[in-house]
C-alpha cells in the first residue's frame, strides 16, 4: 500500500512539486531511517499532473484532533509529539532547508491505530451522548509531510509564507523570514496539542497581532518600527493600531476573549505546566533573533527532566 499524491496540471502547483521531489529526494538521502520525515517512494508525470508516490502514514494530528472532538492531548504525549517534530525541524535546518509551513495537518502519525480511554469528566456514568471516551494513539510516532513550500537558506525570504494561524510576526510585518518562522510554527502547533484548538484563530493581518499582544504581551517597538510599507497601516505611533484600527466590533470581542499564554496552558495541563510554559515563551518570541532554535529547545527541562509518567 502506498499513498499518490497527484498535483494539479496548473503551472504554479506544478512547479511546487518540482521542489518537493527535489526535497524529498535530499531529505531521503540523508535520513536512511527515515524517521523524521516521510519517504519518498517514486515519482511520474501523468497526463501533466505530476503524481509523487508516498509510504503510506495514518491521520494527521489535526484529524486525530477532530475525531475527538477537539479534546486536548494528555501532556506526556504533547512532549512526545513536540520532541519528534523539533527533531525533524533541526535536522531540515541543518540541512539549510526551512519547512515555512508546518501546521498539525502536515504532521502524521505513522499509524492509524488508537485506543479508546474513558474520560471521567461527566456527572452520570455512562453520558446519555456517547462522548465519554476517548481517544489515544497505539504509538506517538508522527512524520512531517508537504514539503512543496520548503525554502532553501540561500533564497530570497521577503514573500509570505505558512498557513494563517502558524504565521510568524515577522512575516506578517514583511521583515523577512528564516528558521526561526518554522519555530514559531512549532510554538503553536504545540499549544493547540495541549489545549485542543488552534491558538490564533483569525484570517486578518491587524487582528492577528492583536492576538499575539493579548498572549504573549507587547511586541517589540524595533520590529513595529521596521514594518514594511504593506503593514506600516497597523502600526501608529510606535505601537499598533489597536482597538482603533479593528474592522468591527466582533474583532475586538475575539481578541479580548483570549487569555495569556500561562492560562491557557494551566487550563489544560495537569503536570509539566511549569516546564511547557517556558519552552513555549521561548518558541513564540516576538523577536525571531530571540527565538529558540530547534536543538536548543530539545536541551529544555520540558524534554530532559525526568517526569512522572511516559506516554
Amino acid at each position: 500500500m502506498v499513498a499518490i499524491k497527484v498535483v494539479r496540471s496548473i503551472k504554479k502547483y506544478r512547479e511546487a512539486a518540482r521542489i518537493e521531489v527535489d526535497v524529498l529526494q535530499l531529505l531521503g538521502k540523508n535520513d536512511r531511517n527515515g524517521s523524521r520525515c516521510v519517504q519518498i517512494r517514486n515519482w511520474f508525470d501523468y497526463r501533466n499532473h505530476i503524481c509523487i508516490v508516498f509510504e503510506m502514514l495514518g491521520p494527521s494530528l489535526y484529524d486525530f484532533l477532530r475525531k475527538n472532538n477537539y479534546r486536548a492531548f494528555p501532556v506526556d504525549l504533547v512532549r512526545e509529539l513536540g520532541r519528534q517534530l523539533l527533531e525533524c525541524v533541526a535536522f531540515m535546518h541543518d540541512m539549510r532547508l526551512i519547512h515555512t509551513d508546518l501546521k498539525p495537518e502536515n504532521i502524521l502519525f505513522v499509524s492509524s491505530e488508537y485506543i479508546k480511554v474513558p474520560e471521567y469528566k461527566f456527572t452520570s456514568w455512562p453520558p446519555k451522548d456517547g462522548t465519554g471516551y476517548k481517544r489515544l494513539p497505539k504509538s506517538s510516532a508522527i512524520k512531517v509531510i508537504d514539503f512543496g513550500s520548503t525554502a532553501y537558506e540561500h533564497q530570497e525570504h521577503n514573500y509570505i509564507v505558512s498557513t494563517r494561524h502558524y504565521r510568524a510576526p515577522e512575516v506578517i510585518l514583511g521583515l523577512g523570514w528564516s528558521y526561526p518562522c518554522d519555530i514559531w510554527s512549532v510554538g503553536c502547533i504545540l499549544v493547540e496539542l495541549c489545549s485542543g484548538e488552534a491558538l490564533f484563530q483569525t484570517h486578518e493581518n491587524l487582528e492577528h497581532l492583536a492576538m499575539m499582544e493579548r498572549v504573549l504581551g507587547p511586541m517589540p517597538q524595533h520590529m513595529l518600527k521596521r514594518a514594511d510599507r504593506h503593514a506600516e497601516k497597523y502600526v501608529r505611533r510606535g505601537r499598533l493600531d489597536w482597538p482603533e484600527g479593528a474592522t468591527s466590533r466582533e474583532s475586538i470581542k475575539a481578541v479580548l476573549k483570549l487569555h495569556r499564554l500561562q492560562n491557557i496552558v494551566m487550563q489544560h495541563v495537569d503536570h509539566s505546566a511549569g516546564d511547557l510554559i517556558d519552552l513555549l515563551q521561548g518558541l513564540l518570541k516576538f523577536d525571531p533573533s530571540s527565538r529558540l532554535t530547534a536543538p536548543k529547545a530539545l536541551r529544555h527541562p520540558f524534554f530532559t527532566r525526568d517526569h512522572y509518567r511516559r506516554f
